[in-house]
């Protein structure tokens, strides 16, 4: 098991992420409050890159439950066919879109019990729409989050429940509103999954994995 980072490297270890990019953005392509939900839930189990050349087109022309539902389900499949999971995915859109006219008055809810409400909504979707819509400081955890946080030291847990937990408990609160995208971008792009770049890796000096690639 990774040895945990004491506090003092984990204040380290967020002033030097901190330094290299004070704000951090997520990576989907959205043009408002809906389409950044739709993005999110076409998301899992995706790339953003991928979810965002399907998304591109399809907000041109849908980009408020109104409009979705407009198109119909046959008609968003065709927008993002190219998505893993994209049958299951067109019946959430669809059927959440309905919801937030119906219920929400067409406008995307601003509190986690709402959000989960909706069609496709899981406690990871309503952080991530918490965190990067409303600046709500919790902490989405998907698979980069959940292997940075084992891998370092940082904050490990068996499931992104109990990684999630210990971010909360383990992060300093002034780091907490950015600690999603940071640890999402140091894991997409640094410590990756098969081969993590240690060599060039920001926080190597805090991180207390074993298998350090040379």
């Amino acid at each position: 098991m990774t040895p945990l980072m004491t506090p003092q490297e984990i204040e380290e270890f967020f002033d030097i992420l901190s330094a290299r990019n004070p704000n951090p953005q997520g990576e989907l392509y959205s043009t408002n409050a809906f389409t950044f939900l739709v993005a999110v839930v076409l998301s899992a189990q995706a790339t953003d890159k991928g979810v965002n050349k399907a998304t591109k087109a399809l907000f041109d022309v849908a980009d408020t439950p109104q409009k979705m539902l407009a198109l119909g389900l046959e008609g968003l499949k065709t927008y993002i066919n190219t998505i893993g999971l994209y049958n299951s995915k067109a019946r959430h859109i669809m059927a959440l879109s309905q919801k937030l006219v119906d219920v929400f008055k067409g406008e995307v809810p601003t509190t986690a019990q709402a959000l989960q409400t909706l069609p496709g909504v899981g406690p990871k979707t309503a952080n991530v729409v918490l965190n990067a819509l409303y600046g709500d400081h919790v902490i989405a955890v998907d698979t980069h989050v959940f292997r940075v946080s084992n891998r370092t030291g940082l904050a490990p847990g068996k499931t992104p429940l109990d990684v999630e937990k210990q971010l909360m408990k383990r992060v300093p609160s002034r780091w907490i509103l950015h600690t999603s995208h940071w640890l999402v971008l140091h894991g997409r792009y640094i410590c990756k999954a098969r081969v993590p770049l240690c060599p060039t890796c920001p926080v190597k000096a805090q991180c207390h994995y074993g298998q350090k690639t040379a």
